[in-house]
Protein backbone atom coordinates (compact mmCIF):
# COMPACT_ATOMS: atom_id res chain seq x y z
CA UNK A 1 0.00 0.00 0.00
CA UNK A 2 3.21 2.28 -0.11
CA UNK A 3 3.12 2.64 -3.64
CA UNK A 4 -0.42 4.21 -3.78
CA UNK A 5 -0.26 7.75 -4.61
CA UNK A 6 -2.60 9.26 -1.33
CA UNK A 7 0.31 6.89 0.78
CA UNK A 8 2.19 8.62 3.68
CA UNK A 9 5.39 7.11 5.74
CA UNK A 10 2.46 5.86 8.32
CA UNK A 11 1.62 3.30 5.96
CA UNK A 12 4.78 1.63 5.16
CA UNK A 13 5.39 -1.91 6.63
CA UNK A 14 7.88 -0.34 9.07
CA UNK A 15 6.01 2.16 11.03
CA UNK A 16 3.49 -0.82 11.04
CA UNK A 17 6.04 -3.36 12.27
CA UNK A 18 7.09 -1.26 14.67
CA UNK A 19 3.90 -0.47 15.98
CA UNK A 20 2.99 -3.83 16.63
CA UNK A 21 6.46 -4.88 18.06
CA UNK A 22 6.09 -2.20 20.54
CA UNK A 23 2.97 -2.07 21.21
CA UNK A 24 1.13 -5.32 20.31
CA UNK A 25 -1.27 -3.67 18.00
CA UNK A 26 -2.46 -6.04 14.91
CA UNK A 27 -2.19 -4.24 11.53
CA UNK A 28 -4.74 -5.03 8.71
CA UNK A 29 -5.69 -4.28 5.63
CA UNK A 30 -9.28 -3.43 4.31
CA UNK A 31 -9.47 -3.46 0.37
CA UNK A 32 -11.77 -5.19 -2.42
CA UNK A 33 -8.92 -6.38 -4.33
CA UNK A 34 -9.24 -10.09 -4.90
CA UNK A 35 -7.41 -12.86 -3.40
CA UNK A 36 -4.06 -13.17 -5.36
CA UNK A 37 -3.96 -9.98 -6.64
CA UNK A 38 -1.33 -6.98 -5.91
CA UNK A 39 -3.48 -4.12 -3.50
CA UNK A 40 -4.58 -2.15 -5.36
CA UNK A 41 -7.18 -0.04 -2.11
CA UNK A 42 -7.62 -0.22 0.87
CA UNK A 43 -8.03 1.45 4.44
CA UNK A 44 -5.10 0.25 6.77
CA UNK A 45 -6.10 -0.34 10.62
CA UNK A 46 -4.76 -1.53 13.20
CA UNK A 47 -6.62 -3.66 15.75
CA UNK A 48 -6.21 -1.66 19.80
CA UNK A 49 -6.74 -3.85 22.62
CA UNK A 50 -6.58 -1.88 26.07
CA UNK A 51 -8.26 -3.21 29.13
CA UNK A 52 -7.52 0.90 30.28
CA UNK A 53 -9.60 3.26 27.35
CA UNK A 54 -10.89 0.12 25.42
CA UNK A 55 -10.64 -2.07 22.06
CA UNK A 56 -10.68 -0.31 19.04
CA UNK A 57 -9.72 0.15 15.20
CA UNK A 58 -7.81 3.01 14.48
CA UNK A 59 -6.08 4.37 10.66
CA UNK A 60 -3.19 4.57 12.32
CA UNK A 61 -2.58 4.49 15.91
CA UNK A 62 0.32 7.18 16.60
CA UNK A 63 -0.21 8.87 12.52
CA UNK A 64 -0.66 12.29 12.32
CA UNK A 65 -2.77 11.37 9.53
CA UNK A 66 -3.55 7.91 7.29
CA UNK A 67 -5.27 8.64 4.19
CA UNK A 68 -7.67 6.11 3.02
CA UNK A 69 -6.00 4.69 -0.18
CA UNK A 70 -9.20 4.42 -1.96
CA UNK A 71 -10.24 6.18 -5.64
CA UNK A 72 -14.17 5.01 -6.14
CA UNK A 73 -16.93 6.04 -4.07
CA UNK A 74 -18.74 2.79 -3.74
CA UNK A 75 -15.45 0.98 -2.72
CA UNK A 76 -15.50 3.68 0.32
CA UNK A 77 -19.11 3.20 1.15
CA UNK A 78 -18.74 -0.46 1.12
CA UNK A 79 -15.68 -0.12 3.29
CA UNK A 80 -17.63 1.84 6.05
CA UNK A 81 -20.18 0.05 5.98
CA UNK A 82 -18.28 -3.21 7.33
CA UNK A 83 -16.31 -0.86 9.68
CA UNK A 84 -19.18 -0.09 11.74
CA UNK A 85 -20.65 -3.38 11.36
CA UNK A 86 -17.19 -4.93 12.59
CA UNK A 87 -17.33 -2.27 15.23
CA UNK A 88 -21.11 -3.77 16.27
CA UNK A 89 -20.39 -6.92 16.19
CA UNK A 90 -17.18 -7.24 18.46
CA UNK A 91 -16.14 -5.27 21.65
CA UNK A 92 -14.94 -2.07 19.71
CA UNK A 93 -15.72 0.60 21.55
CA UNK A 94 -15.49 2.98 17.87
CA UNK A 95 -13.40 2.90 14.54
CA UNK A 96 -11.33 6.14 13.81
CA UNK A 97 -10.09 7.38 10.81
CA UNK A 98 -7.48 10.12 10.10
CA UNK A 99 -7.42 11.00 6.81
CA UNK A 100 -6.13 14.26 5.37
CA UNK A 101 -8.54 13.75 2.24
CA UNK A 102 -11.66 12.31 2.43
CA UNK A 103 -15.02 11.93 0.12
CA UNK A 104 -17.92 13.26 1.19
CA UNK A 105 -19.69 10.56 3.90
CA UNK A 106 -22.62 9.67 1.93
CA UNK A 107 -23.32 7.04 4.44
CA UNK A 108 -23.54 9.37 7.22
CA UNK A 109 -21.62 6.76 9.68
CA UNK A 110 -18.97 8.92 10.37
CA UNK A 111 -19.13 12.22 12.31
CA UNK A 112 -16.34 14.82 13.34
CA UNK A 113 -14.22 13.87 16.39
CA UNK A 114 -11.44 15.96 16.98
CA UNK A 115 -9.86 19.01 14.77
CA UNK A 116 -5.86 19.91 14.16
CA UNK A 117 -4.05 22.52 12.96
CA UNK A 118 -1.58 20.61 9.80
CA UNK A 119 1.49 22.19 8.41
CA UNK A 120 3.56 21.73 5.44
CA UNK A 121 6.28 23.02 3.55
CA UNK A 122 6.46 22.81 -0.33
CA UNK A 123 10.14 22.79 -1.03
CA UNK A 124 9.62 23.54 -4.89
CA UNK A 125 10.73 27.22 -4.40
CA UNK A 126 14.20 28.39 -5.00
CA UNK A 127 16.26 27.94 -1.50
CA UNK A 128 16.30 31.66 -1.41
CA UNK A 129 13.32 32.00 -1.81
CA UNK A 130 12.39 29.47 1.24
CA UNK A 131 15.51 31.46 3.56
CA UNK A 132 13.15 34.78 2.83
CA UNK A 133 10.16 33.28 3.80
CA UNK A 134 11.19 32.20 7.80
CA UNK A 135 10.76 34.59 10.18
CA UNK A 136 13.44 37.33 10.44
CA UNK A 137 13.32 37.76 13.89
CA UNK A 138 12.59 34.68 15.29
CA UNK A 139 13.62 32.15 13.13
CA UNK A 140 16.79 33.84 10.70
CA UNK A 141 18.37 35.74 13.47
CA UNK A 142 18.49 32.25 15.52
CA UNK A 143 19.93 30.04 12.52
CA UNK A 144 22.39 33.42 12.14
CA UNK A 145 22.71 33.20 16.45
CA UNK A 146 23.14 29.01 15.64
CA UNK A 147 25.86 29.98 12.98
CA UNK A 148 27.74 32.23 15.18
CA UNK A 149 27.82 29.84 17.98
CA UNK A 150 29.30 27.02 15.66
CA UNK A 151 26.75 24.45 16.61
CA UNK A 152 27.34 21.11 15.23
CA UNK A 153 24.45 18.91 13.39
CA UNK A 154 24.65 15.49 12.80
CA UNK A 155 22.22 13.33 11.22
CA UNK A 156 22.01 9.28 11.41
CA UNK A 157 20.72 5.83 13.37
CA UNK A 158 23.29 5.20 15.51
CA UNK A 159 22.90 3.95 19.09
CA UNK A 160 24.43 7.17 20.64
CA UNK A 161 22.11 9.44 18.71
CA UNK A 162 18.93 7.11 20.03
CA UNK A 163 20.25 7.48 23.75
CA UNK A 164 21.43 11.44 22.96
CA UNK A 165 17.50 11.93 21.50
CA UNK A 166 15.98 10.20 24.47
CA UNK A 167 17.50 11.87 27.41
CA UNK A 168 16.04 15.49 25.12
CA UNK A 169 12.80 13.57 24.98
CA UNK A 170 12.74 13.38 28.35
CA UNK A 171 13.60 16.76 29.36
CA UNK A 172 10.96 18.26 27.11
CA UNK A 173 8.15 15.89 28.04
CA UNK A 174 9.40 16.52 31.55
CA UNK A 175 8.93 20.34 30.56
CA UNK A 176 5.44 19.61 28.85
CA UNK A 177 4.49 17.47 32.26
CA UNK A 178 3.12 14.29 29.84
CA UNK A 179 5.13 10.46 29.55
CA UNK A 180 7.52 10.25 27.21
CA UNK A 181 7.19 7.61 24.51
CA UNK A 182 9.15 4.15 25.08
CA UNK A 183 12.54 4.40 24.31
CA UNK A 184 11.96 1.15 22.48
CA UNK A 185 9.78 2.68 19.63
CA UNK A 186 12.14 4.91 18.26
CA UNK A 187 14.71 2.09 18.37
CA UNK A 188 12.04 0.38 16.33
CA UNK A 189 11.27 2.73 14.28
CA UNK A 190 14.61 3.25 13.01
CA UNK A 191 15.17 -0.72 12.69
CA UNK A 192 11.88 -1.32 10.71
CA UNK A 193 12.07 2.13 8.93
CA UNK A 194 15.89 1.47 7.86
CA UNK A 195 16.91 4.61 6.19
CA UNK A 196 13.43 5.88 5.93
CA UNK A 197 14.26 7.22 9.74
CA UNK A 198 16.65 9.45 10.49
CA UNK A 199 17.69 11.34 14.07
CA UNK A 200 18.83 14.91 13.45
CA UNK A 201 20.65 16.47 16.40
CA UNK A 202 22.47 19.52 17.34
CA UNK A 203 25.42 19.76 19.81
CA UNK A 204 26.90 22.78 21.55
CA UNK A 205 30.46 21.23 21.45
CA UNK A 206 29.75 17.88 23.21
CA UNK A 207 26.50 18.60 25.02
CA UNK A 208 23.03 17.94 22.95
CA UNK A 209 20.95 20.21 22.97
CA UNK A 210 18.03 19.72 20.53
CA UNK A 211 16.80 16.98 17.90
CA UNK A 212 14.01 15.96 16.08
CA UNK A 213 13.51 12.69 14.57
CA UNK A 214 12.18 12.18 10.74
CA UNK A 215 10.36 10.00 8.31
CA UNK A 216 10.96 9.98 4.96
CA UNK A 217 8.39 8.33 2.16
CA UNK A 218 9.09 9.48 -1.33
CA UNK A 219 9.37 13.14 -1.94
CA UNK A 220 7.99 14.56 1.29
CA UNK A 221 9.79 14.14 4.97
CA UNK A 222 7.85 13.81 7.59
CA UNK A 223 8.73 16.12 10.81
CA UNK A 224 7.40 13.31 13.41
CA UNK A 225 9.24 14.18 17.20
CA UNK A 226 11.54 17.24 18.33
CA UNK A 227 12.86 17.73 21.50
CA UNK A 228 15.00 20.36 23.14
CA UNK A 229 16.78 21.51 26.23
CA UNK A 230 15.61 24.40 27.32
CA UNK A 231 18.39 25.80 28.94
CA UNK A 232 19.83 26.35 26.02
CA UNK A 233 17.17 27.92 23.57
CA UNK A 234 18.70 31.19 23.22
CA UNK A 235 21.40 29.43 20.98
CA UNK A 236 19.02 28.59 18.27
CA UNK A 237 19.46 25.05 18.08
CA UNK A 238 15.57 24.08 17.01
CA UNK A 239 15.82 26.76 14.11
CA UNK A 240 18.83 25.69 12.83
CA UNK A 241 17.92 21.86 12.68
CA UNK A 242 14.86 22.79 10.41
CA UNK A 243 16.81 25.13 8.69
CA UNK A 244 19.46 22.14 7.86
CA UNK A 245 16.30 19.82 7.38
CA UNK A 246 15.40 22.17 4.82
CA UNK A 247 18.47 22.58 2.80
CA UNK A 248 19.41 19.24 2.23
CA UNK A 249 15.76 18.14 2.09
CA UNK A 250 15.34 19.98 -1.22
CA UNK A 251 18.96 19.29 -2.47
CA UNK A 252 17.75 15.74 -2.02
CA UNK A 253 14.84 16.32 -4.61
CA UNK A 254 12.20 15.93 -1.50
CA UNK A 255 9.18 18.22 -2.73
CA UNK A 256 7.19 18.93 0.83
CA UNK A 257 8.01 18.69 4.60
CA UNK A 258 5.49 17.52 6.85
CA UNK A 259 5.73 19.66 9.52
CA UNK A 260 2.17 17.29 11.43
CA UNK A 261 -0.48 18.32 13.41
CA UNK A 262 -0.95 20.41 16.69
CA UNK A 263 -3.47 20.77 18.90
CA UNK A 264 -5.80 23.98 18.24
CA UNK A 265 -5.03 25.43 21.58
CA UNK A 266 -1.31 25.05 21.13
CA UNK A 267 -0.82 28.55 19.97
CA UNK A 268 2.82 28.48 20.63
CA UNK A 269 3.47 25.29 18.76
CA UNK A 270 0.90 26.44 15.31
CA UNK A 271 3.26 30.12 15.92
CA UNK A 272 6.30 28.09 15.43
CA UNK A 273 5.45 26.44 12.86
CA UNK A 274 3.88 29.59 10.58
CA UNK A 275 6.92 31.57 10.72
CA UNK A 276 8.30 28.65 8.50
CA UNK A 277 6.50 29.60 5.80
CA UNK A 278 4.36 26.72 5.73
CA UNK A 279 0.74 26.29 4.65
CA UNK A 280 -1.20 25.63 7.56
CA UNK A 281 -5.05 24.08 7.09
CA UNK A 282 -7.91 22.52 8.84
CA UNK A 283 -7.02 18.34 10.06
CA UNK A 284 -9.82 16.57 11.19
CA UNK A 285 -10.44 12.69 12.49
CA UNK A 286 -13.48 11.11 12.55
CA UNK A 287 -15.33 8.09 14.17
CA UNK A 288 -18.18 5.65 14.41
CA UNK A 289 -19.19 4.58 17.52
CA UNK A 290 -21.79 2.55 18.78
CA UNK A 291 -22.83 5.06 21.16
CA UNK A 292 -24.57 8.13 19.73
CA UNK A 293 -23.03 10.08 22.89
CA UNK A 294 -19.34 11.33 21.63
CA UNK A 295 -16.46 9.25 22.68
CA UNK A 296 -14.04 11.52 25.13
CA UNK A 297 -10.86 11.59 23.27
CA UNK A 298 -8.41 10.78 25.62
CA UNK A 299 -6.52 13.71 27.36
CA UNK A 300 -3.19 13.83 29.77
CA UNK A 301 -4.11 17.41 30.57
CA UNK A 302 -5.21 17.54 34.08
CA UNK A 303 -3.29 19.52 36.76
CA UNK A 304 -2.81 16.45 39.19
CA UNK A 305 -1.75 14.40 36.76
CA UNK A 306 0.69 16.67 34.72
CA UNK A 307 2.40 17.64 37.80
CA UNK A 308 2.75 13.61 38.88
CA UNK A 309 4.54 13.22 35.21
CA UNK A 310 6.81 16.59 35.69
CA UNK A 311 8.34 15.73 39.33
CA UNK A 312 8.68 12.11 38.36
CA UNK A 313 12.71 11.34 38.53
CA UNK A 314 13.38 10.29 34.78
CA UNK A 315 13.55 6.01 35.39
CA UNK A 316 9.77 6.40 36.72
CA UNK A 317 9.03 8.82 33.86
CA UNK A 318 9.64 6.51 31.28
CA UNK A 319 8.57 3.59 32.80
CA UNK A 320 5.20 5.63 33.08
CA UNK A 321 5.75 6.79 29.19
CA UNK A 322 6.04 2.15 28.75
CA UNK A 323 3.25 1.45 30.32
CA UNK A 324 0.89 4.41 29.27
CA UNK A 325 1.27 4.39 25.71
CA UNK A 326 0.39 1.38 24.70
CA UNK A 327 -3.30 2.36 25.35
CA UNK A 328 -2.88 5.29 23.96
CA UNK A 329 -3.12 4.66 20.20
Amino acid sequence: MARHPLSSAFHQRGWLEALNRTYGYEPFVLTTTPPGEPLCNGIVLCRVSSWLTGNRLVSLPFADHADLLLSDPEDYIEMLRWLAEECNRFPYKYVELRPLLIAPDQSNLLRCDRTYSFHELDLTPHIEHLFRRLHKDSIQRKIRRAEKERLLCEEGRSPQLVDDFYRLLLITRRRHQLPPQPRSWFANLLQCMGDNAQIKLVRKQNTPIAAIFTLRHGSSIVYKYGCSDEKFHNLGGMPFLFWQLIQESKASGVKRIDFGRSDLDASGLITFKDRFGTNRRTLTYYRYSKSPSPVASKKWETQAVSQFFSILPNALLSTAGRVLYRHMG
